[in-house]
């Protein structure tokens, strides 16, 4: 008797992955649209104020706009031929030294009011903030007052005091936000190796918040080189800042569009500069601390 086998068909599972079609959300489209519209919007002022620097004064106030011409420096040499070199040095002078003295100044009140709490810190938190309440209209005339008494109006360093006074209270305010990201065990660590306080705080602490103090600073400069209220009424020609100097472009023939547009992007471009250069660290410093 023979037994007769059927043959039997084994199946393998099939190695073709199959393939996931995402579907397009269309919301997303139109989102980076309506960004891509803002962003153009928001940009192409400063677009035109640079194109319009390299016009002649009869193509910049042609209307409708010249959006075709023949670019020249003419403007950027009656800028310079107006004197701007020493507005220049001014804003430079009182922007950088402000800014110093609100690190040197800030950087040791953040401390104390963070990782070395001081009694009653609210209170003088709240200190520093109110005087941000007063509107600056309302101080200007006891300031003035006081000013001329001691002989230092159109003086560059009454604008340093000023602008130091102005961006301290913020910038406390900033860089306590940023020593509170600061693990209380590392000042700890480091007194147990020997190390005092100072030491600590210079080669554990201001290492790891450089880039909130660098975000400080460029806040700094920017509220310091853009002032215009205490620069004009405390100034008249030895002292006078950008700001102020870019009123001169303003006159009762008119405005001279080119001029003025060539002075604001040499006026804006120390600015740019600077944010450019510390970008790294402006960008890790204004996330500091949003990342556990």
């Amino acid at each position: 008797m023979t037994a007769t086998a059927t043959p039997t068909t084994s199946t393998s599972p099939s190695t073709e992955t199959p393939t996931i079609r995402r579907r397009r959300d269309p919301r997303g489209g139109v989102l980076t649209a309506i960004t891509w519209i803002l962003a153009i919007g928001f940009f192409f002022p400063v677009l035109w104020m640079v194109l319009t620097a390299f016009k002649q004064e009869s193509d910049a106030a042609t209307n409708p706009p010249t959006f075709f011409f023949t670019p020249t420096l003419q403007q950027f040499r009656n800028v310079f031929d107006a004197g701007i070199g020493t507005p220049l040095l001014n804003s430079l002078c009182a922007t950088v030294v402000s800014t110093i003295l609100v690190l040197l100044l800030g950087v040791p009140a953040a401390f104390a009011l963070s990782l070395r709490p001081v009694r009653k810190t609210k209170d003088a938190l709240f200190f520093f903030i109110s005087t941000k309440m007063l509107p600056i209209v309302a101080a200007i005339i006891p300031l003035y007052v006081i000013v001329g008494k001691l002989g230092m109006l159109d003086n560059v360093w009454t604008l340093i005091i000023l602008y130091t006074a102005m961006n301290l209270p913020i910038a406390v305010w900033m860089m306590r936000s940023f020593f509170l990201e600061v693990p209380g065990e590392l000042l700890e660590a480091a007194s147990i190796d020997g190390a005092s306080m100072w030491t600590a705080v210079r080669e554990v602490i201001l290492p790891l918040i450089s880039p909130g103090i660098a975000a400080t600073a460029l806040i700094c400069v920017i509220f310091s080189w853009n002032e215009f209220f205490f620069a004009v009424n405390m100034t008249a020609v030895n002292a006078q800042t950008m700001p102020v100097f870019l009123t001169g472009f303003m006159s009762g023939q008119g405005l001279y569009w080119a001029q003025l547009s060539a002075a604001s992007v040499l006026t804006a471009l120390p600015v740019v500069v600077c944010g450019w250069i510390a970008q790294n660290k402006l960008v890790r410093g204004l996330s500091f601390g949003a990342i556990k």
